[in-house]
């Protein structure tokens, strides 16, 4: 995955993707590499969503003790 990819972009493609797939506008010869290429954008995604969960709950925790 590349290191510059954002969460935005990721969710960008996988939209783009999910939609061709839909119109059959995929060939059947690349839709393979259209299905892995979603299967890793997903894994993107959720690891990215966690980790900013994660991050939240980090920060909410850290102004709670704060604010006692």
């Amino acid at each position: 995955m590349e290191t510059s990819l954002t969460y935005e972009a990721a969710y960008k493609e996988l939209q783009e993707i999910a939609r061709e797939i839909e119109t059959e506008s995929v060939s059947v010869d690349v839709l393979a590499a259209r299905v892995k290429r979603a299967s890793e954008l997903i894994t993107f995604c959720q690891t990215r969503l966690r980790a900013t969960e994660a991050e939240v709950e980090n920060i909410i925790q850290q102004m709670e003790h704060k604010t006692i």
